[in-house]
């Protein structure tokens, strides 16, 4: 598996390949321009979300980075400190595959990345509390009844082993009905606006703005 990383921090650039040697990186870049001038293939970036600094004042992040990285073609898993739930809500609607904490075990991690690059969505603890709120509203409505049961134990931080205790299901079968989940509200958040998240989670109106993409995520 092959993975770019774009992070400010020269540290975490280049002590990743020793760290998570499941991995092949490929590249290392502190600002997503420099990496899109480049093209180079990859299976996955590893996004961090705050890449200005000093030396890069100018450089593109967040959000933003992440649409660029969407837009050109590129898997975009985020590697940050950041726990703003509406942010990382907003990185998914901007088209975002995964969204890991820096705070994570490195094993965790590598895992994370691993699935990201294939595909498959990678939802923080931050964002399931806010989907069980979209769906308790009647925001998200596309969940099937046992979604909306693992939902429900994976919100109050139960382990598939619990769950399957709890559900009479199979650890697998569980699983399965999570990568389905997370896709469904992967695409959710990426064609709902956030007037209608607004509504949804008794915010003014506007009170996104400032975090969510201006626009819906290109069909990938």
């Amino acid at each position: 598996m092959r993975a770019l990383v774009v992070d400010d921090a020269t540290v975490i650039r280049e002590s990743m390949p020793a760290l998570m040697p499941g991995i092949d990186f490929v590249g290392q870049y502190s600002r997503v321009e420099t990496l899109l001038e480049d093209r180079p293939v990859a299976d996955v970036v590893v996004l961090d979300l705050h890449l200005v600094n000093s030396t890069q004042p100018s450089a593109r992040q967040g959000v933003a980075a992440v649409r660029m990285l969407v837009d050109a073609g590129y898997r975009v898993c985020v590697y940050s400190q950041e726990e703003r739930r509406f942010v990382l809500a907003a990185c998914m609607a901007a088209g975002a595959t995964g969204i890991v904490s820096k705070s994570a075990p490195t094993a965790e991690a590598q895992e994370a990345f691993v699935d990201a690059a294939a595909g498959r969505v990678v939802v923080p603890q931050a964002i399931i509390g806010l989907i069980e709120v979209l769906v308790r509203r009647k925001s998200l409505t596309i969940l099937s009844q046992r979604q909306r049961q693992v939902l429900a134990g994976r919100a109050r931080g139960l382990t598939y082993a619990e769950l399957s205790t709890q559900l009479y299901l199979s650890e697998s079968t569980l699983r399965g009905y999570w990568r389905d989940l997370t896709t469904n509200v992967s695409t959710h958040l990426q064609q709902t606006t956030p007037a209608e998240i607004e509504r949804a989670l008794g915010l003014g109106p506007g009170d996104l703005l400032e975090f969510w993409p201006e626009s819906p995520a290109r069909p990938r």
